[in-house]
């Protein structure tokens, strides 16, 4: 994942869009970049490594050496952004969010038809750099982001900073935010709304699906109505967006508390206290709490100071070591308890599992239960970058059923509906190999309601395969 930042004011705003961007920097990723204009229409432009260093400790030297009154900044997946661009539109810079799953296609019909582009290591194709050709064949910039968005499978929202002001586009079915605020004298437009209230900036207005406007100081100028398709992504709730931060109105705290009472309401196990695998098991733990009565306590403290999110290393062993050193263990609280974790979900399940065999041998527990927050995730996602998982095995879920079929891709429907046979056992063989006493998802409806938008508005594609 990743997310993106940036301001159209009547002043200087590179450290509006400097803090506003390191407020993506949970979404744990490996470049940053800011990109300004200043007002004789030149730009500056910073892109560094944020692998091994927090985002603000990279940037705090270059913001001396820009100005501008417009600027964008991102936090990226893996490639350099933002990309400055010499078009026949003139020039601008460009940041994009997302996944373009037909990024190959693309680049061949593109290069079939004499356009060049400049290779990654690995020799991909660098999507924003992709994502800039789609534009450039538009008569204008408008219609050069719709033919990007219809283009592009997977996702991609995409932020413009031209002469003419910035340009910000949702993606087609609107999987991830953007977000329009204000304060005197400037418009912001974010992916995280946390990123608002501390610079005094206040939510204006969500983007639609496919919807493209136009930021300047003066205002917000519609280019493209949104369309009636939307399916934004329920993982956002779940796990990676901020606590602090709302989607369509819908705040994530409180969404991860309701998702705990629902667990809560469907559960009869005894235990001794509630327990959340910080920091998106926090906030269902506490709704659990609330909602049992049994107290919430935290036999797991986090060491957040160096360590970055556990899903961003691309090596399995690494993000394992990454996960085990941040969360230290207190022996008092786990002796002999018999402990009910709430977490975001089992997706590959192999740092649980660890976790867990921690908890019985070193430190005592008694009995460890496990309500993940989400349904099993029977399918990988296909529309955007969250997990660094290149393979479907890699899911917990498609390891039981190949042990159980042979087949990991056999009678996926029948497994991810919870009412079936093949889910309990399913359910069984994950249980049985992360060594817990009792293991209980959420279900999809619970989930749903607990979001509280239709369902045909959300996408569910990992856990129903309906994206």
């Amino acid at each position: 994942m990743g997310g993106f930042f940036g301001v159209a004011a009547k002043n200087d705003c590179v450290k509006d869009v400097f803090y506003g961007t390191d407020y993506h920097s949970h979404l744990g990723t490996q470049r940053g970049g800011i990109a300004a204009l200043d007002e004789d229409g030149n730009f500056s432009r910073f892109i560094h490594d944020i692998r091994n260093a927090q985002f603000r400790s990279k940037f705090e030297t270059d913001l001396d050496k820009m100005s501008g009154c417009t600027a964008i900044g991102i936090i990226s997946d893996y490639e350099d952004q933002p990309l400055l661009i010499n078009s026949r539109h003139g020039h601008y810079a460009i940041v994009t969010v997302g996944v373009v799953q037909n990024a190959l296609a693309l680049a061949d019909d593109a290069c079939a038809k004499g356009a060049h582009f400049c290779e990654m290591s690995g020799g991909v194709v660098n999507p924003t750099e992709l994502i800039s050709h789609l534009i450039n064949q538009g008569a204008n910039f408008v219609e050069g982001l719709q033919i990007a968005q219809n283009a592009v499978e997977g996702s991609s929202f995409i932020l413009l900073l031209t002469s003419d002001g910035i340009y910000a586009a949702r993606d087609k079915y609107g999987r991830t935010p953007v977000v329009i605020g204000h304060k005197d004298g400037a418009f912001a437009v974010t992916v995280e709304t946390c990123a608002f209230p501390n610079m005094e900036y206040t939510i204006e207005r969500e983007l639609g699906p496919g919807e493209i406007v136009k930021i300047t100081a003066e205002g917000i100028e519609q280019m493209k109505p949104p369309g009636d398709c939307m399916r934004i992504c329920s993982f956002l709730w779940v796990y990676y967006g901020y606590p602090a931060s709302s989607y369509e109105g819908r705040n994530t705290e409180e969404v991860r508390n309701r998702c705990g009472a629902m667990l809560a309401k469907r559960d009869t196990v005894e235990a001794d206290c509630v327990c959340g695998i910080p920091d998106s098991g926090t906030a269902h733990a506490i709704g659990y709490a609330h909602e049992s009565g049994i107290p919430y306590k935290r036999p797991f403290v986090k060491y957040t100071p160096t360590w970055p999110r556990s899903f961003m290393p691309q090596d399995q062993a690494q993000r394992d070591q990454v996960a085990k050193m941040k969360l230290i263990p207190i022996r008092e609280l786990i002796k002999g308890q018999r402990l009910m974790f709430c977490e975001d979900s089992i997706v590959r399940g192999t740092q649980l599992q660890d976790t867990i065999k921690r908890l019985h041998t070193e430190y005592g527990a008694k009995e460890i239960h496990m309500r993940p927050a989400c349904p099993p995730l029977v399918y990988g996602c296909k529309f955007l970058n969250f997990s660094r998982s290149r393979s479907e095995l890699d899911l917990a879920t498609r390891r039981a059923i190949l042990e159980l079929e042979g087949d990991a891709d056999a009678n996926l429907e029948e497994y991810a509906d919870c009412n079936s046979e093949k889910y309990k056992q399913m359910v069984e063989k994950i249980r049985e190999r992360l060594n817990l006493t009792s293991l209980q998802f959420q279900q999809l409806d619970d989930l749903v309601e607990a979001i509280g938008l239709p369902k045909e508005k959300l996408c569910t594609f990992c856990w129903d395969g309906q994206g």
